[in-house]
């Protein structure tokens, strides 16, 4: 939350200068709360962890947020029961009409297919259409991140040698930006995929900004501008034991999967892994939330502008 302070004392200028969020007392006294609408297209097939793991992120803030989850009406997913989509799930349909201060696109386990042979691409397209006019911030996630970024801006996914699969080391490029506030010089994130984007397809493109990256990953942390769109390329909800899951299912099926980088200690599957990205994963969210969310959305969603691409 932002410290209020008077804009004439000296150390509004010295903390300004430095990233720390304060408010000059005209500019408190004359917002108006009300909890934040967030929409979750959660396109993932474990959907009861993923929505577990965004709400424990979102959660994370003293901000009141009002979760809405959003499933595709046009796949059927087969990893949970029917009665807990209709319970907790809304379908397209039901929120059109409706306007939201964020939205999350999760990641999905489809990336070695091409976008357009994706059962619900059309559908996807129409939310990521719909997100232009009617969501203030977007945040893309692992697959939806890449599926956005060649939807909205045409930079294609391409297929790695080997599944970028562990823990990596990334460096912060942009530090003056909100979303990396507080953030170490190097963190790490989570990664677990088999295609990835090309630093150089992003950089030719002027919307764009890399605000955090990693030697052996790639690009991890994107934004537009203004922070109406925001692109992670891992996995940064992940919980301790994700990866290890993912890599004992695939063990189990016989399919040739290595040991996550970085993961477990002297990569031994046997050992319990190091739960090291969990605080940047907190501060991400809360930072998503606080710069781009909540200080920027218009109180009447009504007034929300569209998203320029330039």
């Amino acid at each position: 939350m932002p410290l209020i302070i008077p804009k004439t004392l000296p150390a509004y200028d010295a903390l300004y200068q430095e990233n720390i969020f304060v408010m000059h007392r005209e500019r408190a006294a004359a917002q108006h709360i009300r909890p934040l609408e967030i929409l979750i297209l959660n396109l993932m097939p474990t959907k009861i962890t993923t929505e577990t793991q965004i709400a424990r992120l979102l959660a994370n803030s003293p901000l009141q947020v009002h979760m809405t989850l959003l499933q595709t009406a046009s796949h059927s997913a087969t990893h949970v029961s029917a009665a807990h989509l209709e319970a907790f799930y809304k379908t397209f349909d039901e929120v059109k009409q409706m306007r939201f201060d964020g939205m999350i696109i999760t990641g999905a386990p489809v990336e070695t297919i091409p976008f357009e042979q994706v059962d619900y691409w059309p559908e996807l397209c129409e939310i990521m259409e719909f997100s232009e006019t009617n969501v203030y911030s977007t945040l893309h996630v692992c697959w939806g991140a890449q599926a956005a970024l060649y939807y909205h801006y045409g930079v294609k996914k391409e297929p790695l040698d080997q599944k970028m699969f562990g823990i990596f080391e990334h460096r912060v490029t942009r530090p003056a930006n909100p979303l990396v506030r507080g953030f170490d010089e190097v963190f790490y994130a989570p990664h677990s995929r088999h295609t990835g984007i090309c630093r150089a397809d992003v950089e030719n493109c002027r919307a764009l900004r890399i605000l955090a990256e990693s030697d052996e990953a790639g690009p991890y942390l994107l934004s537009t501008e203004n922070g109406r769109q925001i692109f992670v390329t891992g996995h940064p909800e992940y919980d301790k034991l994700t990866l290890d899951a993912e890599y004992r299912r695939d063990k189990a099926k016989g399919l040739d999967i290595a040991v996550p980088k970085n993961y477990y200690p002297g990569d031994d599957p046997s050992r319990s892994p190091i739960f090291r990205w969990r605080g940047h994963a907190h501060l991400l969210y809360s930072n998503w939330l606080n710069y781009y969310v909540y200080q920027n959305t218009p109180y009447d969603l009504g007034t929300l502008d569209r998203v320029r691409r330039d």
